[in-house]
């Protein structure tokens, strides 16, 4: 039976079409009477795959039926298959069927229906050769050997959306690439779009011969290389197709005067929609790196041997060790454990090495965390509590191991950590049915945080394994996965792990939005006490800024776990400075455990669109001096502008006003230039609101408005309105 026929009309489709599908079969020998013919459409049954077609005829869409060489129809029967959701589909030949004749599968539309509307749906991937086995038993006792393989290209859908993909950080005249990608619907690349689709780049500056207009690549993205920024500040990239008028964004760019560290975009824990990390762990990968655009990733698959048996461990672990690249994608081995709910809750352990064992419960040496511990040193493995607020599989970080979990995921796509409903948390750990996790505040960062708890947050994606599997069936509450931001001087493997030992991150809800923090020159995730800086008695200087990807709702400062201050910015940029000075003696938490009392910042961020993210916290604490004995004077608040760039140190005390508040700033639009295109950069000059530009695409910078003297004020906050 090798050299039987079998092709698919149509021989290709497109992600996401409906159709009627034709698969021919010509036997190369004699069918006899009740030969058994199984199809498979090789799917998992989930939403992204290939629609699962019924066998009822009477059904007015997306059915399955054959029909032999005289024109009689067969009904297919649903056979359930051990391990799989999807049934494969058999008939029974009524009669023999002569070698050379051909038997045809139809799925899709019943006859006399239309097949666009009432057809079957294609798979939302695109893939080359997508397979489709028919297993033939001329016995008709179930004795199936090897199939017969139809065989259909699926290729991206229409256009519908332009990706920029371009770093947040950029150095004052330091080029650097952008790449864009041009996708269907469902993230597919395609070059599917109508012939006089064309995508304009252009900018208020140059003149109009030398804009740039981009055609649709057959390959479906395109670099653009060698740009590069005249001047610090905020920027955002901008395409729009001349056809539809559709206008794309990147994410903010924020370009720096000076070398400073990188900013790097990951997922530590998570899974893909697509590709298994486990069956598939090359394409996860491949597709983290190439389509996602993450710059690292840690594999997390559960320590049980049903999930994750030895040989695959193997294989996981050897991928990850191929394709980790230094300046281009870190990957990290790691595995997920599961302890007894409250005292140890769920940990994703990722290790700083490849190479390393898969550490099973069932072992003894390695059946509790503190075992586990005892087999590494603090920096050979890297401990995340995950989903701490998950009822059934909470932590009340009681045995809290700092050495080991320097972060903690305060986010992944089945809800936020940090604190109750009903103390504020946008998106909570909820259930819309009877089943699923809800809240244990137990696991609450902020009490976590306020008993001297010290960790950086980090978010994790999707999960669909382990104790997770059972969330969609139950009507578990899913929101975005989430990403991770690492601030660190290059991207490396080792580089990665020391940032995140060191808790210089933070968290977002999936938007790459922009984030700093500082206390006294201190980044986030910093420890400091009023020994080394006496000045901190008086005032704790915090310098912030954020650039969202859309306009920002709602900035809040957070001191020992409540709102210091907010901002309300109108705009999706908010650069800030507060003086906190209110004696430290006066805000300082008792640590209970023998430590000096101690207080810690970080900010909360929402935007427009619902989209969160959320600094590391810094921590001071509080030794006994001269300066926290001096009589402190009234409370007042003054307005004064920023520098454009963060100072580096520690603001000078002021004597008089005993609290400071800096303004939001906003700023103007300004140039971009790449190695072919020189711009001439605008003058500056105060502005209070920015013309809106009648430009096609352009590259956006905010710019600062020049100082006004302003008499002190009682707690205000003020914004200069700036346009995208």
């Amino acid at each position: 039976m090798r050299r039987s026929i079998c092709y698919i009309e149509p021989t290709s489709s497109l992600a996401g079409e409906t159709n009627t599908w034709k698969f021919v079969y010509t036997t190369s020998i004699n069918l006899p009477k009740n030969t058994l013919l199984r199809f498979e459409i090789v799917s998992k049954g989930r939403s992204i795959d290939w629609q699962t077609p019924e066998t009822n005829l009477k059904k007015t869409a997306n059915v399955i039926y054959a029909i032999m060489p005289n024109d009689k129809i067969l009904q297919a029967e649903a056979i359930e298959i051990p391990n799989s959701i999807v049934p494969q589909f058999q008939f029974q030949l009524p009669q023999e069927v002569q070698a050379g004749a051909p038997i045809t599968i139809y799925m899709g539309a019943p006859k006399g229906q239309k097949a666009d509307k009432n057809g079957n749906t294609c798979q939302l991937m695109i893939q080359r050769r997508k397979p489709f086995n028919l297993y033939v038993d001329p016995t008709g006792k179930g004795n199936f050997q090897d199939p017969e393989v139809f065989t259909l290209d699926i290729k991206g859908n229409e256009l519908h959306t332009i990706k920029v993909l371009a770093p947040s950080f950029a150095i004052k005249n330091k080029r650097f690439d952008v790449v864009l990608r041009f996708e269907d619907k469902y993230g597919n690349l395609t070059s599917n779009a109508p012939e006089k689709t064309l995508i304009e780049l252009s900018h208020e500056n140059l003149r109009e011969n030398l804009k740039w207009k981009l055609f649709i690549p057959e390959t479906g993205f395109i670099t653009l290389p060698n740009l590069y920024f005249n001047d610090p500040g905020v920027y955002t990239i901008e395409l729009k197709n001349m056809h539809t008028k559709q206008i794309f964004r990147s994410s903010p760019i924020k370009c720096f005067a000076q070398d400073t560290k990188q900013l790097f975009w990951g997922l530590l824990h998570g899974e893909s929609e697509r590709f298994d990390s486990g069956e598939n762990i090359d394409s996860c990968l491949r597709h983290f790196r190439d389509e996602k655009s993450v710059n690292f990733y840690g594999v997390s698959p559960f320590e049980s041997a049903d999930e994750t048996p030895n040989d695959l461990w193997k294989t996981v672990s050897q991928n990850v060790e191929e394709l980790d690249e230094d300046e281009r994608f870190a990957t990290f081995l790691g595995f997920q454990f599961t302890g007894d709910a409250g005292a140890e809750g769920t940990r994703h352990i990722i290790y700083a090495k490849d190479q390393k064992p898969l550490l099973r419960k069932k072992e003894q040496r390695s059946n509790t965390l503190k075992k586990i511990y005892k087999l590494h040193s603090p920096k050979e493995i890297i401990a995340i509590p995950c989903l701490t607020m998950g009822k059934g599989q909470q932590y009340n970080f009681e045995d809290f191991q700092p050495e080991y979990e320097r972060i903690v995921e305060i986010y992944n796509a089945w809800g936020c950590s940090e604190n109750t409903k009903e103390e504020g948390n946008k998106r909570p750990i909820v259930t819309t049915g009877k089943k699923g996790m809800t809240e244990a505040k137990e696991g609450s960062i902020t009490k976590a945080l306020l008993a001297n708890k010290r960790f950086g947050f980090v978010a994790g994606g999707l999960d669909d394994r382990g104790h997770y599997a059972s969330f969609f069936e139950e009507c578990q509450k899913q929101y975005s996965p989430g990403l991770t931001a690492v601030l660190t001087n290059q991207l490396s493997k080792s580089s990665i792990f020391e940032a995140l030992y060191n808790r210089n991150c933070y968290a977002t809800t999936g938007e790459r939005i922009i984030v700093g923090l500082s206390l006294a020159g201190l980044p986030m995730g910093s420890e400091t006490d009023s020994a080394q800086k006496p000045g901190l008695h008086v005032n704790r200087h915090l310098v912030g800024y954020i650039a969202g990807t859309t306009k920002l709702k709602l900035v809040e400062l957070i001191r020992n776990g409540k709102v210091l201050e907010k901002f309300t910015p109108d705009s999706h940029i908010l650069d800030f400075a507060y003086d906190d000075m209110t004696s430290l003696q006066e805000v300082v938490l008792d640590a209970k455990d023998k430590k000096p009392p101690f207080v810690f910042y970080y900010l909360r961020i929402l935007q427009e669109d619902g989209h969160m993210a959320w600094s590391s916290p810094i921590w001071v604490d509080y030794i006994p001096g001269k300066l926290s004995n001096q009589k402190m004077a009234p409370k007042t608040t003054a307005k004064k502008e920023l520098p454009k760039e963060a100072p580096k140190k520690e603001a000078p005390t002021e004597k008089a006003p005993t609290k400071t508040k800096v303004a939001a700033k906003k700023e103007a639009p300004k140039t971009v230039s790449n190695k072919k295109l020189p711009v001439k950069t605008a003058a500056k000059a105060p502005v209070k609101a920015v013309k809106k530009e009648s430009v096609k695409v352009a590259l956006k910078k905010v710019t600062k408005p020049a100082p006004k003297k302003t008499a002190p004020l009682k707690k205000t906050v003020t914004n200069k309105k700036a346009k995208r």
